[in-house]
């Protein structure tokens, strides 16, 4: 931290010293596995809790992807959502620039949470789910259990978006049955329904449905091909990427 003209500046960052208070100056690079869905925490988190306050313009796409530590083409598809979602607003002109509402717009659920309730159902479907993949990959599987996991994965990504959840669900479960164990399935339809209370509460982001079905593709051909660390890893991958939204539309702490 330096001073200049007698005010005090934070590092740089693209070049531009920040003064303490600068709402831009809270934006910080994204590290994850999932840069799309962080992204989308990142942002959405600093608008809700008002630390980007209302009517503020962001800093240029080029400006923010560096100082986010995003591709372009990530931002733009997130900024896009936000917009169409009514986080954010484009204005035109000399003056325009990409703005927060001055409203953010909520859901038909509240979206009021307990932490701790929230980040017990998150840390269950994450042992649940990588589990359940690993287990799926080592089973010796029949032709009528690929059949339906293909099924199901085609499924989903066919999907309009108001029969999205469901069908991923659906797919989820797939691979629960996959390994032959009714216990592993009830615990994967018991972790879907709670998750899914989760996601009601938040939009549906083309962006983002796009990434999971990519997951859902690379998860199933793991499985298909007996690659039990891949599907594991793939699964936690995918599992961190809906806790990255949920965390950041919902406020939830770590």
């Amino acid at each position: 931290m330096r001073e200049k003209d007698g005010r005090q500046v934070t590092g740089e960052a693209t070049g531009c010293r920040r003064k303490v208070g600068d709402p831009h100056s809270l934006i910080r690079p994204v590290r994850a596995a999932n840069t799309l869905e962080a992204t989308f925490e990142a942002l959405v988190r600093l608008v809700k809790v008002g630390a980007i306050p209302p009517g503020e313009k962001l800093p240029s796409e080029r400006e923010l992807a560096e100082q986010m530590h995003v591709s372009r083409s990530t931002l733009r598809s997130v900024l896009r959502d936000l917009q169409g979602h009514g986080y954010l607003e484009v204005r035109r002109g000399r003056y325009g620039g990409t703005f927060v509402t001055t409203a953010v717009p909520e859901t038909d659920l509240p979206v009021e949470v307990d932490p701790s309730q929230a980040n017990d159902i998150l840390l269950y479907r994450s042992v649940v789910e990588t589990g359940v993949a690993r287990l799926a990959a080592e089973s010796d599987l029949t032709a009528r259990q690929r059949r339906d996991l293909r099924a199901a994965s085609q499924a989903v990504m066919e999907a309009p978006p108001e029969h999205y959840r469901r069908l991923d669900s659906r797919l989820h479960i797939a691979i629960a049955e996959a390994t032959g164990s009714r216990r592993l399935t009830e615990c994967v339809i018991e972790s879907r329904a709670l998750v899914n209370d989760l996601l009601n509460r938040i939009p549906l982001l083309a962006s983002n449905l796009r990434h999971s079905n990519d997951q859902h593709r690379e998860l199933v051909e793991a499985i298909l091909e007996g690659e039990p660390e891949l599907a594991e890893s793939v699964a936690r991958n995918h599992v961190q990427g809906t806790e990255s939204l949920l965390r950041g539309f919902l406020h939830l702490d770590r």
